[in-house]
């Protein structure tokens, strides 16, 4: 039982970092669980509108905070892996070489596989390499926040 408490902690610190993060990169106004909530709050709104407006969309018609919290990490992560001018302006999201992506490609060759034993080529799957290249850039710089906002308690 203590270890699923100690994964349910690791997993608010990084939805903590996300945010401040996003603050950061100017995605959030507010990087804080209250304003998780309202924002929360205010998607659920706007579904029940479109619900009552008889509006077609798709997705869930409700979101518990468990559900919206892994609804808006996968947005402010995709918002970073692929970045909008703005996110690009703040400088924290960086541009990789060729020969980055292309050592990325060599050493994680068991990624790019096929069914029969063959590979994608580094042409087809370079954009691919370049996104993972910064999600990972981007589980760095939340551990840098987190840090930074941990010593400045």
């Amino acid at each position: 039982m203590r270890q699923s408490y100690c994964i349910k902690q690791e997993c608010l610190r990084k939805a903590q970092g996300a945010f401040l993060l996003a603050h950061k990169l100017g995605l959030l106004e507010t990087p804080s669980m209250e304003g998780f909530e309202a924002r929360r709050q205010a998607h659920n709104r706007m579904l029940k509108k479109l619900e009552q407006e008889n509006k077609k969309f798709y997705g869930p018609r409700y979101f518990s905070a468990p559900a919206y919290l892994q609804y808006e990490l996968t947005r402010l992560k995709l918002d970073f892996v692929q970045p909008s001018e703005a996110v690009r302006k703040t400088g924290l999201c960086p541009d990789f070489t060729e020969t980055e992506k292309r050592a990325f490609y060599e050493q994680n060759m068991d990624l790019f596989g096929r069914y029969h034993g063959d590979f994608f080529t580094y042409e087809e799957v370079a954009q691919i390499i370049e996104k993972r290249l910064r999600e990972d850039a981007y589980d760095k710089l939340i551990e840098d926040v987190l840090r930074e906002f941990e010593e400045g308690k």
